[in-house]
């Protein structure tokens, strides 16, 4: 990070040692939760006297925990503002979430790659229907099978994908679920050709579920639209594919609520 960009923060009233110690934090989360001194001075820009000091207090604190090789990770104390953070997201999302369900007649959700897992935080379901999808808010399932999951690792290296799934491993949900490695990265290679990810009766039969990715989230996130696969076509994915970008623009923009993100 230039230190230009500090600077400017820090003019516009921001206090600066509780700004570097937030870019720290998120850095630490885009290099996966682990990492050390030198690679963060690398991906901040910070001199390593100004990370030191600031990660010495972190790790006092508990949000930061350091190694017996001396690297860190993120800490526990993360996990309760994470938690508390979450549950708002819910009530953000709905109304974006209620505007999918108007212009495709079908239900919407809302999910976040928590860890391995896909988790899903919000949904607003289609009363237009007698027939219509139900998934639980706070369900977790693996997102090599799931078009929420497709659209949330299409946003990560191969490797880190490959990582991923020899972790979790890639049980069958249906007899179209992806099982190979190889295919599941080839999928992947289809999303971001197209655009959107596509669960077609992988995780449950019958069901059909598109999915894009919601863009420069403060943290990995996607919106759907699921129904019966008589209705979710690739007619009528024409029409939803469009309303969902910019529905995922829109709910970006929410997430964040600041003009500039960099410090």
């Amino acid at each position: 990070m230039p230190p230009s960009d500090v600077r400017k923060s820090s003019a516009s009233g921001g206090v600066q040692s509780l700004e570097r110690a937030l870019v720290l934090l998120e850095h630490m989360a885009d290099a996966g939760g682990e990492t050390g001194l030198s690679e963060l001075a690398a991906s901040s820009g910070l001199p390593l006297p100004t990370i030191h000091r600031l990660m010495r207090t972190l790790v006092a604190t508990g949000y930061v925990r350091q190694h017996t090789n001396r690297r860190y990770a993120l800490g526990p104390r993360l996990i309760r503002l994470g938690e508390s953070a979450a549950r708002p997201l819910s009530t953000w999302a709905r109304p974006h979430l209620a505007r999918l369900v108007e212009g495709t007649g079908e239900t919407a959700n809302m999910a976040l790659l928590d860890g391995d897992d896909v988790v899903y935080v919000a949904q607003v379901p289609t009363l237009r229907h007698s027939m219509r999808m139900f998934t639980e808010v706070g369900r977790r399932v693996l997102p090599h099978s799931t078009g929420v999951g497709k659209a949330l690792l299409a946003g990560l290296p191969d490797a880190e994908v490959r990582a991923l799934l020899a972790r979790t491993g890639m049980p069958a949900a249906t007899e179209r679920t992806i099982t190979s490695p190889d295919l599941f990265l080839a999928a992947l290679r289809e999303v971001r050709e197209r655009g959107y990810a596509l669960d077609d009766s992988e995780q449950e039969v019958g069901v059909r579920c598109i999915a894009v990715s919601v863009p420069d989230s403060p943290t990995a996130a996607a919106i759907s639209v699921s129904g019966p696969a008589g209705r979710v076509t690739d007619a009528a994915a024409e029409t939803m594919v469009p309303l969902l970008r910019e529905v995922a623009r829109d709910l970006a923009a929410a997430l964040d609520g600041r003009p500039d993100r960099r410090i």
